[in-house]
C-alpha cells in the first residue's frame, strides 16, 4: 500500500550493453546505478531486431531472442537482489522511426517472430493482441540516422512527451528542448497519453522519468496507468530526483 504523499520514480527508457550496441553499461551496472539515484523502477528497452541492436541478426529467432533480452535479465537479477523493480520492454525501428514497446514478455517474442518484420500498423494490432502498449520515442528527434519525421497517431497509444537527453545538462548527445516542446505538443493535439524517460545509455544519470503515487505492480500495471494518465510527474533531467522509493 502506497502511502500518502510518497513518490515512486521509474525510468522507462534505457539501455544495456548487453543487447544494444550504442550502449556503454551492462545491465546490472544499469540497475544498481538506478537505485543508488532513488529510482522505484526501470523498464529495459534494448534496441529491437532493426534498430542498433547488439546482436546477430543472422541468428536463428529463439537465439536472438534469447540473447537480445540478457541485459534485462542480467538488470532484473540485480534489481531483486537489491529491491529494484525492473520490467522489460523495448524500442522498435521502422525505417529510423522508433516506437517503444510495453507489456509482451520474452515468452510472446519468442511465439511471435513475425514481430519483426511487422509493419507500423501490424505492430500495433500485434502489440494490442498481447495487452501491451506502444509509446512514439522521441518523435521529433532530428538525427542522420532518422531519414525523417514520421508520425503515426492512429498507431500509438502514448507519445514520449519528454525525453531527458534533449533537455539535461549532463546529455551528451541529441540535446535541443525543442524536440520535447513539440512532442509535448503534439501528444496533447491528439489527445494522447504522455510518457517521460531518460534514454539512458550509461551510468552517468540523466535524471529523467515518470513519477507515481503509488508502486506499480508489473510493466501492465505500467501500461494502465500510462494510460489512466496517472502520472504525477514527467522529469526532464533539468534537476536531480528526488529519491523516490
Amino acid at each position: 500500500m502506497s502511502a500518502p504523499g510518497k513518490r515512486y520514480l521509474y525510468e522507462t527508457h534505457m539501455h544495456t550493453r548487453e543487447s544494444s550496441a550504442c550502449a556503454k553499461s551492462a545491465g546490472a551496472e544499469m540497475a544498481r546505478a538506478f537505485y543508488e539515484a532513488g529510482y522505484a523502477g526501470i523498464i529495459v528497452t534494448d534496441h529491437f531486431y532493426y534498430g542498433n541492436t547488439a546482436v546477430n541478426r543472422r541468428l536463428p529467432w529463439e537465439e536472438w531472442v534469447n540473447r537480445f533480452c540478457l541485459g534485462y535479465e542480467h538488470a532484473k537479477a540485480e534489481g531483486d537482489r537489491l529491491g529494484l523493480q525492473v520490467f522489460f520492454g523495448w524500442e522498435s525501428c521502422y525505417r529510423g522511426t522508433e516506437f517503444l514497446i510495453y507489456g509482451p514478455d520474452k515468452e510472446w517474442l519468442l511465439a511471435h517472430p513475425e514481430i519483426r518484420d511487422a509493419t507500423v500498423e501490424e505492430q500495433y494490432a500485434l502489440v494490442h493482441a498481447a495487452g501491451g502498449i506502444i509509446s512514439h520515442a522521441h518523435p521529433f528527434r532530428e538525427e542522420p540516422y532518422i531519414p525523417e519525421i514520421r508520425l503515426y497517431p492512429e498507431y500509438v497509444d502514448a507519445v514520449e512527451g519528454i525525453n531527458a537527453t534533449h533537455t539535461s545538462p549532463a546529455s551528451l548527445a541529441h540535446f535541443n528542448p525543442a524536440f520535447n516542446e513539440r512532442a509535448l505538443a503534439y501528444g496533447r493535439e491528439h489527445g494522447l497519453p504522455l510518457t517521460a524517460g531518460s534514454d539512458q545509455h550509461r551510468t552517468e544519470m540523466i535524471g529523467g522519468g515518470m513519477v507515481f503515487s503509488r508502486r506499480l505492480a508489473d510493466i501492465h500495471d505500467f501500461c494502465t496507468a500510462v494510460l489512466a494518465g496517472e502520472a504525477a510527474e514527467l522529469l526532464d533531467g533539468t534537476k536531480p530526483p528526488a529519491e523516490s522509493r
